[in-house]
């Protein structure tokens, strides 16, 4: 059993993703970011940052903070979608790629081109453009492989749970998938999945996916 402090966020449904597709029994817990609670009552104590998700191991009595690190230590002790063999370094190099890269690209994007369009030109020209560039990274991968890592027999991984739900905020980041087939191709079969549809929509609905 888990308790899982989250928000619709990409970041929150890796993790809820994850649980969903594990099929573990979790709690989610909601923390409005938009009203605060990260600086509030128990989620305080708990956070170096104010930051979610967090998870709460009532095996191990364990909190674990940080999204990327979540995801391996899920993965880990259910010995699920992280590969074992050589392909398990190419998992945790897209998983950092995502969290060094795509995640804190996208997030500017997000913030200039989405919440806060006209104030900036130049951030917003700078941002949507690295964006692209990122976005032709990915397809240039998946035009090859039938997901991001596990190239040898496609194994859907960690490093997919994690780039996916960004990549789900394509239209925020004025980015239209038909101009990115491989990337289209791969989120269209990821999305299709019952965990995903589920997972995506913890701890609450707040929009339909987007495709």
């Amino acid at each position: 059993m888990f308790d899982l402090y989250t928000w619709p966020t990409p970041n929150g449904r890796k993790v809820s993703i994850l649980f969903e597709e594990l099929e573990v029994k979790y709690s989610a817990i909601p923390i409005n970011i938009a009203k605060g609670d990260q600086f509030l009552g128990k989620f305080k104590t708990i956070s170096i940052d104010n930051k979610i998700p967090i998870i709460f191991d009532y095996e191990k009595k364990v909190y674990i903070r940080e999204s990327g690190i979540i995801l391996i230590y899920l993965a880990e002790k259910y010995k699920r979608f992280m590969p074992s063999d050589e392909n398990r370094f190419d998992t945790l190099q897209w998983l950092m790629w995502q969290m060094s890269t795509l995640g804190p690209i996208c997030g500017q994007a997000h913030h200039f081109l989405y919440y806060n369009p006209g104030k900036s030109k130049y951030s917003e020209n700078r941002f949507k453009q690295t964006t692209e560039n990122l976005y032709k990274i990915l397809n240039n991968r998946l035009e090859k492989f039938q997901y991001v890592s596990g190239a040898n027999n496609g194994e859907y991984t960690i490093a997919d749970i994690a780039i996916w739900p960004w990549i789900a905020r394509h239209k925020r980041h004025q980015i239209n998938l038909n101009d990115y087939p491989g990337v289209l191709r791969w989120y269209k079969e990821i999305y299709d999945r019952p965990a995903v549809q589920k997972g995506y929509h913890i701890p609450h609905f707040e929009e339909e996916i987007p495709l």
